[in-house]
């Protein structure tokens, strides 16, 4: 690492601080705030929308209205936001797998760029590929090596055109293996089809099937991390088992284009502040297994551009299975 500091180092630091003031200064929340989550109540997006504007409001004194508009992949709740005043009191709580998983598939014509990114309130690092008792398959190395002399020998249930497809084809690729992917549905349904042996393998939370991992239904084959989160106990990453494979989920929170930057840096502000609590990393821990992460508003442009490289690499073989 460099020791001398260079011109555009220092100017980019004191635009941090510049900006830093304005949010601080800037007389917002003046009412709730509207946040629009792209999906139902109940699962991880909407849970980490909800612990947020709890320690939002315990911040700044003003409530987080939460508004569900799952549907059409994310893209309603985007358009919701995308049409709102840019005044500051409608946002959007998404994901990757909304934000550009659903351009790369050819769902929207939007990308990140549509909106003023505010910060990623956290990421996703739950995510675990389990394979059924039925499939006979309880090691990655196994899974390897049936997928190379079987090809499309072990199916693979994923929401074709969606995040856990992505998941499959990167992996796919980094393995040189080819999997049968088929549609199972929500979440809970590919849960179901892995107890029922329809399917051999999925990408899912670890919080949804740990008791199915605990007692051998099924088994966790690795977490696609780029270091190993400790709350998932034993899984090793892909990383250690050989295999590049890092797939995380940040959650984003983003304004209506146009909308002033003192807010949107102001939110990022608080959202630090919110991830500085220990008592937010406790709730994150005991329901989702998930550590604290955070990006201001500058990281997360950055890593969002990096990944729309890294998944427009799969861009035809999203549109085709739509």
């Amino acid at each position: 690492m460099k020791k001398a500091i260079s011109a555009s180092l220092v100017s980019a630091v004191f635009a941090t601080a510049v900006s830093g003031a304005f949010a601080a200064e800037t007389k917002w929340p003046t009412r709730p705030v509207q946040v629009v989550v792209i999906a139902n109540a109940g699962g991880d997006t909407d849970f980490n929308a909800r612990t947020m504007a709890k320690y939002f409001t315990k911040i700044t004194g003003k409530p987080m209205v939460i508004t569900n508009m799952a549907g059409g992949g994310g893209t309603i709740a985007a358009d919701q936001v995308k049409s709102a005043a840019p005044d500051g009191n409608t946002i959007l709580f998404t994901h990757t797998g909304q934000m550009i998983v659903n351009e790369v598939a050819g769902l929207t014509e939007d990308s990140f760029e549509a909106f003023d990114v505010s910060c990623i309130a956290g990421v996703d690092k739950g995510a675990i590929f389990v394979s059924s008792k039925s499939s006979g398959l309880t090691t990655l190395d196994q899974l390897i090596s049936k997928s190379k002399a079987e090809p499309s020998s072990v199916t693979y249930g994923t929401e074709m055109g969606s995040y856990s497809h992505l998941q499959g084809l990167m992996f796919e690729k980094l393995t040189d293996t080819k999997l049968k992917m088929v549609d199972a549905g929500t979440v809970s349904e590919k849960v179901v089809a892995l107890l029922g042996g329809r399917i051999d393998l999925g990408g899912i939370s670890y919080g949804s099937v740990q008791d199915y991992v605990g007692n051998g239904e099924m088994f966790a084959l690795g977490q696609p991390n780029e270091e190993r989160n400790p709350l998932l106990g034993d899984v090793k990453t892909f990383k250690e088992q050989g295999v590049d494979f890092v797939m995380e989920k940040p959650y984003i929170v983003a304004f209506p284009k146009g909308t002033d930057t003192a807010i949107v840096q102001k939110m990022a502000s608080v959202m630090k502040q919110i991830t500085e609590d220990p008592a937010y990393a406790e709730e994150l821990k005991k329901t989702f297994k998930q550590p604290v992460s955070y990006y201001n508003t500058e990281e997360s442009i950055a890593l969002l551009h990096k990944t729309r490289e890294e998944f427009m690499e799969f861009k035809d073989e999203l549109r085709q299975g739509k």
